[in-house]
């Protein structure tokens, strides 16, 4: 039997929808045969708060973001958060400003992960950490590539007609979200449906995802599927006129 994979986690410090993530990861991996050596909880959008509270607001508006707002108030006095899952678990904290700095490179590769898992990380990984990992870095995206490559892709999918959302785990590449695919998971989308409930189930059915594509990275089987770039698109973060017709669609946002 191979030896436990190890793996580094890389994601965004986000008490809403990325925990859902890994209150289901940390739930169901199994830990006799992966080892989670470290994970990287960075800041969201890497951006002035002003700048992200304008962005929020185009497309959840005033309403919207109050609401998003109390949410994010209760669960950080509830001290919900990714960090307090990982110290529950004993999982060190490998705390950065950049994943692409010299110091945090040369820590990853002093901590020697089979794989570095970008869950929602904020920052594009470039070509120095891309290369530490011994099987790569991998990143989980909801959305069905290289179609709804970019920014909030469910959104984009549920705007579009689709009648499901497909989470992808793929290998990490220098051109954003160009790897190929390892794996795929589907979540339906229902009339009248909302954008917080779909992308609390995506983060959810990502994390099993996530456990089957591990494995499979642990014991050599796994399919990679080389993605065909003619047919891709990229998406940026909607905006107030995309929310106008979203809505017409018949979804809510919350």
């Amino acid at each position: 039997m191979p030896d436990r994979l190890r793996i580094l986690f890389v994601t965004e410090d986000d008490p809403l929808y990325v925990i859902r993530f890994f209150e289901v990861f940390l739930a169901e991996y199994p830990a006799r045969s992966m080892d989670i050596c470290g994970i990287t909880i960075d800041r969201p959008w890497h951006e002035p708060i002003w700048k992200t509270l304008r962005r929020l607001t185009g497309l959840y508006g005033a309403t919207g973001v109050a609401r998003l707002g109390t949410r994010f108030l209760r669960a950080r006095l509830s001290g919900r958060s990714i960090a307090r899952l990982a110290h529950r678990r004993s999982i060190p904290m490998v705390p950065t400003t950049s994943v692409n700095s010299p110091a945090y490179v040369a820590e990853v590769q002093r901590l020697a992960p089979d794989v570095v898992v970008s869950v929602a990380a904020p920052e594009i990984f470039r070509a120095d950490i891309l290369r530490v990992p011994r099987l790569g870095c991998i990143n989980i995206h909801s959305g069905r590539l290289p179609v709804y490559r970019g920014m909030m892709p469910t959104f984009w999918q549920m705007m579009s007609g689709e009648s499901e959302v497909t989470v992808t785990v793929h290998e990490m590449a220098e051109r954003l979200d160009a790897g190929a695919v390892l794996g795929t998971a589907t979540v339906p989308i229902t009339p009248r449906d909302s954008l917080d409930r779909v992308i609390t189930v995506s983060k959810q059915a990502g994390a099993r995802l996530l456990i089957q594509v591990l494995d499979q990275l642990r014991l050599g089987t796994t399919a990679r599927t080389p993605l065909d770039m003619a047919g891709a698109s990229y998406f940026s973060f909607p905006g107030e006129q995309h929310v106008r017709e979203f809505v017409k669609r018949g979804y809510r946002l919350l």
